[in-house]
């Protein structure tokens, strides 16, 4: 059995993890309340909408999109408000990170599994630093894109966050260490966004209103990287010498090989049940606003009660049942919430119904992608891990970055009934994967003989 290492070591090391993820993902969360105004004042500075303007707007970088995005919405059969501009803009700008993402998680992963886990991190985040710094000096809109680009291309703190604590987990403890690492989302998705946007109310510097938000975003990106490069050590099993059963450093441990070929479940299917998923599950995110403001005429403070709400909740399942529930059961238990939660919002007609699909979507958001990623990592290898798991994130942000176009899309042509059931049919789909497809992996199976 794998007893990578010991658990003084392990514990250590989960701390490094859990608290320098933590900071990475508060800071992450800073801006996603902040889209809007943030979008806003480069609109107004560089494609002014003034009818009584005799002065024709200055030909920009965001001009252009505006009217590729004014293009897109005549395509509509339902007009869309103007007022959903700025939201559209958005999402594009968020489907952009996530397909830069997808694009840079594989050689993130397959670089950790090269030269090692910990110069793989340290690496990502002065991509990151140097993505806040961007931010920092945004005085225009095509500064800003340009500090989205490079932070969509260094982003690999989740992933690599992950690899870690496959490295230093055995079989019976690598699900509930997923779902430690999960837990990190849930508080900061709880309160990075309300922190965000209290930062964003006080303004040092004129040119750019969010400076102090993105200030505070750089002090703890700083913070995080001088944590990581004092307290994290390497776990790559290459590197370190642990593995499965106890070998010389650089040396073949045959021992060893039959973990690596015998395989339950193949990547290919874990990877597209993860790129399934998140394609459904993140349209239906981004649609939430639009629907709540239709629907109830939600304010931007009501429709952030509700996503507190569902953090609050899948932190508190994460803590206390999701770590304890095999990884398998844990995919199982999410997708059939995410099918509930589908169903429901095609039907709503009362704040009510909404709380328990927001209660739906928080046990999904709980158990899922932790659960995928535990299951991903009993089918690697040890010099594997790190490449398989970006694989799997690649695909996930795949389906992260297509998800909101094509959901809002259905959205707008055929009403929101039409959206959530053709979600709900899709959710069906991953249903009966994970379900008829998916097994529990064998080293699991030998644990549980072991015990």
């Amino acid at each position: 059995m794998a007893h990578p290492v010991d658990a003084p070591t392990r514990k250590r090391v989960l701390k490094v993890i859990f608290i320098s993820l933590l900071m990475d993902l508060l800071s992450f969360t800073f801006i996603l309340p902040l889209f809007p105004k943030l979008l806003e004042f480069y609109r107004n500075l560089e494609a002014p909408q003034d009818p009584s303007s005799a002065v024709s707007p200055p030909t920009t970088l965001l001009s252009h999109l505006l009217g590729y995005l004014n293009a897109y919405k005549a395509s509509f059969a339902r007009p869309i408000d103007s007022r959903y501009d700025i939201v559209l803009l958005g999402g594009a700008m968020g489907s952009l990170f996530s397909l830069l993402q997808a694009i840079a998680s594989p050689v993130i992963g397959h670089l950790s599994d090269k030269h090692g886990r910990r110069p793989a991190l340290l690496a990502s985040m002065a991509g990151n630093v140097a993505s806040v710094l961007l931010w920092i000096a945004a005085v225009d809109f095509r500064t800003f894109l340009a500090s989205r680009i490079v932070g969509g291309l260094s982003e690999g703190n989740v992933q690599l966050a992950n690899a870690i604590a496959t490295d230093i987990s055995d079989e019976s403890s690598r699900g509930s260490t997923m779902a430690f690492i999960g837990a990190c989302f849930s508080i900061a998705f709880t309160f990075g966004p309300a922190l965000g946007a209290w930062l964003s109310s006080t303004s040092f510097v004129a040119s750019n209103p969010f400076a102090t938000a993105a200030s505070f975003s750089l002090f703890l990106i700083v913070a995080e990287t001088l944590y990581l490069y004092a307290a994290l050590p390497e776990t790559l099993p290459a590197i370190t010498g642990k593995g499965a059963s106890p070998s010389k450093p650089g040396v073949p441990n045959p021992s060893a090989e039959p973990a690596a070929t015998r395989r339950t479940n193949s990547h290919f299917a874990l990877n597209a049940v993860h790129l399934v998923f998140l394609l459904f599950f993140s349209g239906m995110e981004f649609s939430l606003p639009f629907m709540t403001y239709d629907l109830f005429a939600y304010t931007s403070a009501k429709n952030g009660r509700l996503l507190g709400y569902v953090g609050l909740v899948a932190s508190l399942l994460q803590g206390g049942v999701t770590r304890h529930l095999p990884p398998l059961v844990s995919v199982r238990a999410g997708v059939a919430s995410c099918l509930a939660a589908f169903l429901m919002l095609g039907r709503i007609q009362s704040v009510g119904m909404l709380y328990g699909a927001a209660t739906c979507l928080a046990c999904t958001s709980a158990t899922v992608v932790p659960g995928l990623s535990a299951l991903s990592s009993f089918e690697a290898s040890e010099g594997e891990r790190g490449g398989k798991l970006g694989i799997l994130r690649s695909c996930g942000q795949l389906g992260r970055g297509l998800g909101p176009i094509l959901f809002t899309s259905v959205y707008w042509w055929a009403g929101r009934e039409a959206a959530y059931n053709l979600g709900a049919a899709g959710m069906a789909v991953v249903f009966l994967a994970v379900f008829g497809c998916l097994k529990t992996p064998t080293l699991i199976i030998t644990e549980k003989k072991v015990q």
